[in-house]
Parts: C-alpha cells; sequence; structure tokens
C-alpha cells in the first residue's frame, strides 16, 4: 500500500486535514500524518464567520477534532512515500520553520513526485524554496507568501503545475481531490 505523507501541526484547519485523510484512504493509500513529534495534535475550524452579529474580516478559530501523528518529522524518510499532501490552517505558520519537514518537501518535491497543497499550506511550499516559477493558487490572504516564494499567484479552484497541485480553501476540496488522485495515480 503506498503511503502518502500528511503533515500537520496545531490549528490545522478540519476540513483540509480530514477529507483528504479519509479520501486517500477510501482508494487503498496509507495516509502517514506527521507532526513536530508523534502525538496527538488539535485541529480547527478556521474561517471567517457567515452570519457573525459583529462582522469579522479575518478568520476565526474554533476547536475541532483531534488528530494524531504517527511520526515526527525529524524521523521521516521521503523515500518512504508515493506523494504528499499539505493542509492549512495556522500549523502551517508554525510548522514551516521545521528543517526536518522542510528538508522532506524538498526531497519529495525534487523526486517528482505529487503534492497537494491547499490554503496555508503554501507557507510550507514557500519555505522550501520549491514554488519559484510557479504559478500557484491558495487562500487570496496567502497571495503574498506564494508571491515572496517566487510564485505567480491566481485565484482560481485549483492549478496543477508538474507535480504540485495547489487550492485555495477546504471548498475546493473535490476538484483538488479529484485531480490529486489523478497524479497519484499516473506516478504508480
Amino acid at each position: 500500500m503506498a503511503k502518502i505523507l500528511m503533515p500537520l501541526g496545531d490549528a490545522t484547519e478540519a476540513l483540509d486535514t480530514f477529507y483528504p485523510f479519509f479520501r486517500l484512504a477510501e482508494d487503498g493509500y496509507d495516509v502517514v500524518v506527521a507532526g513536530p513529534d508523534a502525538r496527538l495534535y488539535h485541529t480547527v475550524l478556521h474561517e471567517i464567520p457567515p452570519d457573525s452579529s459583529v462582522p469579522w474580516d479575518i478568520t476565526q478559530e474554533r476547536p475541532g477534532y483531534f488528530i494524531k501523528a504517527d511520526v515526527a518529522f525529524r524521523d521521516l524518510n521521503p523515500d518512504d512515500y508515493a506523494g504528499m499532501f499539505i493542509s492549512g490552517g495556522r500549523a502551517p505558520e508554525y510548522i514551516r520553520y521545521d528543517q526536518d519537514l522542510l528538508r522532506t518537501t524538498k526531497a519529495i518535491n525534487d523526486a517528482g513526485k505529487p503534492i497537494a497543497c491547499v490554503c496555508h499550506g503554501i507557507e510550507i511550499l514557500t519555505a522550501a524554496n520549491i514554488i519559484q516559477g510557479k504559478t500557484v493558487t491558495t487562500v487570496a490572504k496567502c497571495a503574498l507568501d506564494a508571491q515572496q516564494g517566487g510564485a505567480s499567484y491566481v485565484d482560481q479552484a485549483t492549478v496543477r503545475e508538474g507535480n504540485l497541485i495547489t487550492a485555495r480553501t477546504w471548498h475546493d476540496n473535490a476538484p483538488l481531490m479529484r485531480q490529486f488522485m489523478g497524479m497519484l495515480a499516473e506516478a504508480s
């Protein structure tokens, strides 16, 4: 059974994470959740409330489900994985500093293996220095992160360039996963 790496940390977005987690498993992939340490992590609901009595202009975070990381970033071997799925939420803002995660992300990319990324996950791709010269999408408030990584940002549901597929938010999960599943099938 091919393994797909899913790095995360506290405040990973629940729908960014659980939809692909179960969708990949549904097609027989072994989703390996990794974090700064092998432990339980908190997910969050990360959105602008649609019906708040006092409008929010930034995302609000509410507690979500828990998810367990089976392996720490420092113990990852990129050769073990057929691809990678990077979810969003606030976690990427913090885990993008982990050099073991960046080493693994770069190695998976350099091997041409499929990488899917949604929302704030672009911060990890930028930190790993693998999006320069590419066209990507992400949540609009992370467009600057993509541009600082040397990429061209476009506002559309998904963008595939080579082995990378990026999406804006969990609202784009269906087209993102449809394309990512196709990329994994092509690569096998």
